[in-house]
């Protein structure tokens, strides 16, 4: 099994993806945070508009849409630096957001740069400086209109 192969199957393991998220991101595991689906090349991450998500203004905190976009990304980059030699170091260097519509409903969150990722970090080992690449997460409703979206530069480099 790759290195991607192992990573997604942990993800996929409801109890250890859930333990991983209480003792690593417990923000994003009380606020239902939630990988739907991940490959190789695309994440999909919801968040629910629930008590804990939700701001005074009846839609789901601007934060809480922020953990899912940058989640749907994140799961990508983890998953092409997962048990890698040389160990990779990551890194988010920048945030631009853009929001769209009030996310009064579950929100889900998709990336498609697993493959630019991939490369960017291929390149990062090569020559062992630190790389960039500026990845897109969409945020979609139920209905499939667009809540949000987030542009966030991660930042590689070999250790």
């Amino acid at each position: 099994m790759s290195n991607e192969g192992a990573f997604f199957a942990m993800l996929k393991n409801p109890i250890k993806f859930r333990l991983f998220l209480l003792m690593n991101l417990p923000s994003a595991f009380f606020s239902g945070v939630r990988v739907l689906a991940a490959d190789n090349n695309r994440c999909s991450v919801t968040v629910p508009y629930k008590w804990f998500s939700k701001n005074p203004f009846k839609s789901t905190y601007f934060a809480c849409l922020a953990m899912a976009g940058e989640m749907s990304t994140g799961v990508l980059c983890m998953a092409h630096i997962h048990q890698r030699k040389p160990a990779v170091s990551m890194l988010v260097s920048s945030l631009q957001a853009n929001y769209y519509k009030k996310a009064r409903s579950i929100t889900t969150f998709t990336c498609t740069d697993g493959e630019s990722i991939r490369e960017t970090i291929e390149m990062a080992i090569a020559d062992g400086e630190s790389k960039s690449i500026i990845t897109k997460s969409t945020g979609k409703n139920e209905a499939g209109e667009l809540v949000a979206e987030f542009l966030i530069t991660w930042s590689f480099k070999s250790k």
